[in-house]
């Protein structure tokens, strides 16, 4: 179902998604957060199908806000809001409600998407693009327990990377770190079964990575050795390498849904570890609404 709103306000909107619930027979409980997604008009389609998948582990109320670029003087001074409602099958799991902020309206996004948040439950904002070089001191991202931006949506990952490093907050996190969570895993599972000590690791990647270079610096922080970063063909991350006394530990994904994973003494072996998908990057973040402090120590070191 779906209910479109022209020049309209919060009020209305409340109203018409209680009248919305009651046409479809959807009621409110069972919804557990409110997934507010900033993003522009050729981003929103993506991000609300994404959004809407995640929904379906986690029922949500998804604010779209989307801010219309004036095209002239008149427009810039015009403050409307435009909604379309969305509920039942056109919602995923929750309800769904696109922002369309024109004119002055756009720099006061906050006060549209206040009175539109569920009381008493988890608040999580998501740039898809376009991400404030601060989001904890955004407008909107004040208002999260949970903060999530995505540098491979950036001209310049490494340089996203290190704005992340500066203004970090308790709960930002990164669409480039949750690409690694399978990674992590499989290495530390490793280094569970070979109990060796590491000297020395190289994480191999296509240039200009942002996982990559996370993934590097994680290890940094963990093991206490140098990364070197190698360069490859990609796709993402292809291959990470750990120097042990006894061998060699390494796991190779280059492309596809599968890894081999190699530990000395060992028999090798074939591990799924395929690219995910923007929704199930979606849906492990809003699982997880406490601080990363693992993704805050990887920010925290430098450059090489």
């Amino acid at each position: 179902m779906k209910i479109d709103l022209t020049d309209t306000n919060a009020s209305k909107i409340n109203k018409a998604i209680l009248q919305g619930r009651r046409a479809v027979g959807t009621p409110a409980v069972g919804v557990v957060l409110t997934l507010v997604i900033v993003t522009d008009e050729e981003n929103a389609y993506d991000a609300v199908k994404a959004a809407n998948e995640a929904s379906k582990e986690h029922p949500s109320r998804i604010l779209v806000v989307i801010k219309r670029h004036a095209r002239s003087p008149r427009e810039r001074a015009e403050a409307r809001l435009d909604a379309e409602v969305r509920l039942g099958t056109d919602a995923g799991s929750g309800e769904t409600v696109l922002l369309r902020l024109h004119g002055e309206l756009g720099a006061r996004a906050d006060s549209v998407v206040l009175p539109l948040l569920l009381p008493d439950a988890p608040v999580v904002v998501w740039w898809p693009v376009d991400a404030p070089d601060h989001p904890s001191r955004d407008p909107l991202g004040a208002l999260a327990q949970r903060r999530i931006t995505d540098m491979y949506a950036v001209e310049d990952p490494l340089t996203a990377l290190e704005t992340r490093a500066a203004s970090y907050a308790p709960g930002d996190t990164d669409l480039a770190w949750t690409r690694l969570t399978p990674w992590r895993s499989m290495l530390a599972a490793a280094l569970d079964q070979a109990r060796a000590t590491v000297t020395s690791a190289a994480v191999e990647s296509e240039a200009e990575n942002p996982s990559a270079e996370l993934l590097a610096r994680w290890f940094e922080a963990r093991l206490g050795v140098p990364v070197e970063r190698v360069i490859s063909e990609g796709p993402v991350v292809t291959a990470v390498r750990m120097g042990t006394p006894d061998g060699e530990i390494r796991i190779d994904r280059p492309e596809g849904p599968v890894a081999r994973l190699a530990i000395p003494g060992q028999p090798s072996r074939v591990l799924a570890l395929k690219v995910r998908t923007t929704a199930e990057l979606i849906a492990e973040e809003l699982r997880h609404l406490d601080p990363d402090d693992a993704y805050a120590a990887a920010l925290r070191r430098p450059l090489p």
